[in-house]
């Protein structure tokens, strides 16, 4: 073949081979551009992705400078001397004094030592017996709240308040099953609490005690309060008890539990102690029911509760299998009072009652809190089972009787448990 032939050859060749390699890549691009069209068109998304987000809590980390300035704190209270400012001058201490007959010596029965001391060890020894406690001033009239327990079988009553004054008191009326006590004294201009809302306190909320611990003079202990509607405690027969971790020791008793806004939120009462001294567990009466006590004894001079002359026990476990119910709730009519309103109304030794008023009751300081706050005259509804079936009926409410002054409401027969109603 000639050399021009060859040439010619080779040159179609190299342009053949370039044809097909420019036609395989126009092909590769149009193929991927249709495929990222597809994809686009199919997931959107793809052409606004982000880098991941990392999460960072706010005190994780410093903040960088150009992040904007850290949210503010809630805002407390650097002192709570307002509220005391507020609250203090209505606190007042309260000293009593009683004569109190001491019996002789058994000792003194023997034949050989009376032989020494004659007929003179026979004689019932009196002595002056002197005790303290706090009040708190809730009218201008001159009405104090106090605890029942300060005052009890006191023969003279001395108030004295915050600004210097004193004064003799007279009690005007007391209320044992909650261990409340109105006084009065006759001074004029005098500082009175401002009352708040119990039932809006929460666990956790600060509170101040406000009394006369010890005799040493007004005194301020701050906490917060541990619990709401603390009952079961064996302390009083009604009980609906504030706890808190605030100091109350003897002589705190009857003085002001207050908010951090100087609002009297309870009367404190108890302690739960081993030593005698706080030991962060005290109780106070709430100051809605210590408002409605304050009423009725300014009113009536004493507090009116409904009554139905049953005595009453707890159900447990092995009493339920007894009478044929299946749970332990509600409470067995342990004995009925002859012409009571319960007789009249028809229920019976072995009934067990489960509710009142359609209210379920859980165990006898539920039904005591039911039957009480019905208004005497009134008649309620009583849900129970007799012999395995359930009953219902009426019973027309009549007036508690008076509970002696000097019994727990853990000595029955006129409270705690076993008690009639």
């Amino acid at each position: 073949m000639p050399r021009s032939a060859a040439h010619q050859f080779n040159e179609k060749s190299r342009y053949m081979r370039i044809t097909r390699l420019v036609s395989f890549v126009f092909q590769a691009v149009t193929i991927g551009l249709a495929a990222a069209f597809v994809l686009v068109y199919l997931y959107p998304d793809l052409l606004h992705r982000q880098a991941p987000v990392v999460e960072i809590h706010e005190h994780a980390t410093a903040p960088t400078a150009s992040a904007g300035p850290p949210p503010a704190a809630a805002p407390g209270p650097v002192s709570y001397a307002q509220a005391v400012n507020l609250a203090a001058p209505a606190v007042v201490n309260i000293y009593t004094q009683k004569l109190v007959t001491e019996r002789a010596h058994p000792f003194l029965d023997d034949p050989l030592l009376r032989r020494f001391f004659g007929d003179q060890g026979d004689k019932p020894r009196k002595r002056l017996e002197t005790s303290l406690g706090s009040g708190v001033i809730v009218s201008p009239q001159g009405y104090i709240l106090t605890n029942n327990h300060v005052i009890e079988g006191a023969e003279e009553i001395e108030v004295a308040l915050h600004d210097g004054r004193t004064a003799s008191a007279k009690v005007v009326g007391t209320d044992p099953e909650t261990d409340l006590a109105v006084l009065s004294i006759a001074l004029h201009k005098l500082p009175v609490i401002t009352f708040g809302s119990a039932d809006r306190l929460r666990v956790g909320d600060v509170v101040l005690a406000i009394g006369n611990p010890y005799g040493v003079g007004q005194t301020v202990t701050a906490g917060i309060v541990s619990a709401t509607g603390r009952t079961r405690l064996g302390i009083n027969t009604y009980e609906n008890f504030i706890q808190t971790d605030a100091a109350i020791n003897p002589g705190n008793s009857g003085g002001a539990l207050i908010t951090p806004n100087g609002e009297l939120v309870g009367i404190n009462t108890a302690i739960f102690s081993r030593t005698g001294g706080s030991q962060g567990i005290g109780f106070a009466i709430p100051v809605s029911l210590a408002r409605d006590v304050l009423a009725q004894i300014i009113q009536h001079g004493h507090v009116v509760r409904g009554w139905l002359g049953v005595e009453i026990q707890n159900i447990n476990d092995a009493l339920a299998e007894s009478f044929g119910v299946n749970s332990s709730d509600g409470v067995l009519i342990a004995g009925v009072l002859d012409d009571g309103p319960a007789d009249r109304a028809g229920l019976k030794r072995g009934d067990i009652i489960t509710a009142i008023q359609q209210h379920s009751v859980k165990d006898v300081h539920d039904a005591l809190a039911a039957i009480a706050k019905a208004h005497p005259g009134s008649a309620i509804r009583i849900d129970g089972v007799r012999n395995g079936k359930p009953f219902h009926l009426k019973a027309t409410i009549s007036e508690r009787p008076k509970q002696p002054e000097n019994q727990r409401p853990d000595e029955g027969p006129e409270g705690g448990p076993n008690d009639q109603r």
